[in-house]
């Protein structure tokens, strides 16, 4: 499989060809691929990948060490949803297969499948999404929830990419997304590669431009949404939601139904993933904290469902009472 390394963006554009599960699992850690979504798609890639290697043993055997390669792809990294869904459904398809060289056949044909009901979906969000948004308006979004983080398109991405194409926006406001800088590194990128008038803020500075009343809604991904509509984005999120609520502010999270995770009652029960203080401490390998100095680096936050207007998923777009809205939403997904 072949993944754009967003490490290296957006200086320049890296292909990374990979015949190993390891090496995806090696590619989610280190974020060369992110975005809930991309991070699902990787996955399943990863688990045809595993099924191939395995492909000379019996049916028992492949199954057995199938899902303990599976398992070590389903715990790259712990806060997204999409990762865990893909690396389930890629297993119930390898359980239905007769033999071990049927598995691998069907389960590249999935992979294939989950990539594409993605893209799908993006765009069935950016239709829902652009209708909310406010006309002649100027959105803010949060770290990258574009074409890099899914399967193409992109979700909160997706929105503003089909309303810029309606014409309904006048700018778009993007936020470095500190300490590893997706907005400014890939968002922007983006942004500017489809001709989208993009303006870069630092994150402090969204608080002041949404009371001079220059932000009109905000936009962002997610990585796992409870059953009660609390959602786990990237770090900043959380914040971004109550100024937005104290300004008057609109805020919107787009996202797809995988990206919803049923099993979990609240936001609390959400594991956030903790990175290394050097993410912080140092930039491009140089130390920018002074020496001695520690640092606390969690890469999601949880923002209550209180606090978000709506959900737009490929299905519907949601609104409170949460609970409901999406237990009928995933219950017709399965229909």
């Amino acid at each position: 499989m072949s993944l754009l390394d967003q490490t290296r963006l957006p200086a320049e554009e890296v292909w990374l060809d990979l015949s190993d599960y390891r090496e995806v699992v090696s590619a989610i850690q280190k974020m060369r691929v992110r975005g809930a979504p991309a991070i699902g798609i990787a996955g399943a890639y990863a688990v045809a990948l595993a099924a191939t290697e395995l492909e000379s043993l019996e049916v028992d055997d492949f199954m057995a060490q199938l899902v303990v390669s599976a398992d070590v792809i389903a715990r790259a990294r712990p806060t997204g949803a999409n990762l865990g869904w893909a690396v389930k459904r890629m297993l119930s398809v390898a359980r239905s297969a007769k033999t071990p060289g049927v598995a691998v056949a069907t389960l590249v044909e999935e992979a294939g499948r989950i990539q594409m009901e993605d893209e799908a979906a993006n765009r069935a969000i950016g239709r829902f999404g652009a209708e909310l948004l406010p006309p002649h308006g100027a959105v803010l979004t949060h770290c990258n929830a574009g074409a890099l983080a899914t399967a193409g398109y992109g979700t909160a991405l997706g929105v503003i990419r089909s309303a810029w194409a309606d014409g309904k926006l006048s700018r778009v406001f993007a936020t470095e997304t500190r300490p590893l800088l997706q907005g400014s590194r890939l968002t922007a990128w983006e942004l500017a590669h489809d001709g989208i008038d993009a303006t870069l803020l630092p994150d402090s500075a969204a608080g002041q431009l949404m009371r001079r009343g220059e932000v009109q809604s905000v936009v962002v991904g997610a990585d796992r949404i409870a059953a009660n509509g609390d959602v786990a984005n990237k770090i900043g999120t959380y914040s971004l939601a109550v100024l937005a609520r104290e300004n008057g502010v609109p805020f919107y999270v787009a996202a797809p139904t995988s990206t919803v995770d049923v099993s979990l009652s609240g936001g609390d029960a959400i594991p956030i993933e903790e990175r290394e203080a050097s993410e912080v401490t140092h930039l491009n390998g140089t130390r920018i904290a002074a020496e001695g100095v520690s640092a606390v680096n969690p890469a999601f936050d949880i923002t209550p469902s209180k606090y978000v207007t709506a959900i737009v998923t490929e299905r519907a777009v949601l609104r409170a009472p949460y609970g409901p809205a999406i237990a009928a939403t995933m219950e017709a997904r399965h229909d």
